[in-house]
């Protein structure tokens, strides 16, 4: 078995990408545990959500919690399993509702690119369980 430790640019292009998959999922769940009246306002009408602060403050919490466990090493990848739950719930709805196909419905999907390439990146574990190689023969 080959090493799969990854090298110091894998270490930092991963953890550039998990930093601002971080950051982002940080500040939307923030958004909607300390202002939900905002995450309300800026909400699509349609989106089949109710659209009120008990609402606001579950999303948030639903988000919160997996993105502290992939913040931590240790829980990472329990974390990003949990996160991309939650990406594909607001894909199905972005798709449900029919909104614009590249900066709504698919932004879910780049967010999780990011987030399994940042950690992918980074994280032997990962890396052993999905080794990608150039040219690997059968």
């Amino acid at each position: 078995m080959t090493d799969m430790t990854p090298t110091k640019g894998q270490l930092i292009a991963g953890r550039v990408l998990s930093g601002l998959v971080i950051l982002f999922l940080l500040f939307d769940a923030g958004l909607k545990l300390v202002s939900p009246e905002t995450a309300i306002k800026y909400s699509p009408p349609d989106l089949g959500w109710p659209l009120d602060v008990p609402t606001m403050t579950m999303l948030g919490t639903l988000l919160l919690i997996p993105t502290l466990l992939y913040i931590w090493p240790r829980t990472a990848i329990l974390g990003a399993i949990l996160i991309t739950g939650y990406l594909g719930g607001a894909i199905g709805t972005h798709v449900r509702i029919d909104s614009p196909l590249f900066s709504h419905s698919l932004f879910g999907v780049y967010l999780g690119l990011m987030l399994w390439g940042g950690l992918w990146l980074r994280d032997p574990r990962l890396r052993a369980l999905i080794p990608l190689r150039a040219g690997a023969a059968a």
